[in-house]
């Protein structure tokens, strides 16, 4: 029975494995991990104070990238403030152990606009920190579009507004995608991030390991909702899969079941040893 619940466990694992990879080539809103991949340094963006910037200066050291856009009425507001919040629990020295940079997706939006975000959030941070550890970027749409796709962050412009989903990159200072970090968020409390989550994620960064998140399994299990701009569960999708894998099994374990002997032809085995 053992033998029978771990083939399951693994061959539905596997199975969402292969169809979530099968599914990256769709995904429209949300996040394709893209662990090893470097992004492109040579990008420029402008800076909070319009001056041209590229990756490559900026991804120095370990950096925290987030992908929001400053004139956001969703989640990118109580993702910044969250970031301003576990800068101020974690011990870690800003500008020497990490630097943070936002990058907007909204290419009308300008530096003047970010640095008055800089400025709003940096406020929200008691502890000692260095202006330059956290940038503020805009950039043109061939620019944000190339840094967007390279990360794997897809999102989709409605109107005025952009529908995306909220989490951390982490980068190494060679511009190496290392980790991904999915906040908790809800509508009552807004985004969590755990002080130990992103210690970690600093420190591994900084040696350059690539962490892989349980990403792939809940990109199968789950579907981004537009207009809840959540992810939810996908019954459909995981009752069929689980169905497919179950019959997998069931073959499986007749196939490995040993076969005892019938009572029949144990009989007459006695009968020739008595015989003899």
């Amino acid at each position: 029975m053992k033998t029978f619940i771990k083939i399951i466990l693994i061959s539905f694992c596997l199975f969402a494995g292969v169809m979530a990879d099968n599914q990256s080539d769709r995904i429209e809103i949300g996040i394709d991990e893209q662990l090893g991949k470097i992004l492109p340094l040579d990008l420029s963006f402008k800076d909070e104070n319009g001056n041209d910037v590229s990756l490559r200066d900026v991804f120095d050291k370990p950096t925290v990238l987030a992908f929001v856009y400053y004139s956001c009425p969703g989640i990118c507001s109580p993702l910044m403030s969250e970031i301003a919040e576990v800068v101020d629990r974690v011990n870690l020295t800003p500008g020497e152990n990490y630097r943070i940079v936002t990058i907007s997706i909204n290419d009308k939006e300008d530096y003047q606009l970010a640095s008055q975000k800089k400025k709003n959030y940096l406020a929200l941070i008691d502890k000692q920190f260095p202006v330059d550890s956290w940038l503020f970027l805009t950039g043109d749409k061939q620019s944000i579009m190339e840094a967007t796709d390279a990360a794997g962050f897809y999102f989709k412009q409605e109107g005025d507004d952009f529908v995306h989903s909220g989490a951390l990159i982490f980068i190494d200072k060679n511009g190496k995608i290392c980790r991904y970090l999915f906040p908790n968020y809800s509508d009552r409390s807004g985004y969590k991030i755990l002080p130990f989550d992103f210690t970690m994620a600093v420190t591994e960064t900084a040696q350059g390991k690539e962490i892989p998140t349980v990403a792939r399994f809940l990109k199968f299990c789950f579907s981004y909702d537009p207009e809840g701009r959540s992810y939810v569960l996908n019954l459909t999708r995981i009752f069929g899969a689980g169905i497919l894998v179950l019959a997998i099994a069931f073959v499986l374990f007749l196939t490995i079941k040993p076969k005892k002997n019938l009572p029949g032809i144990s009989g007459d085995k006695n009968i020739t040893s008595r015989g003899n």
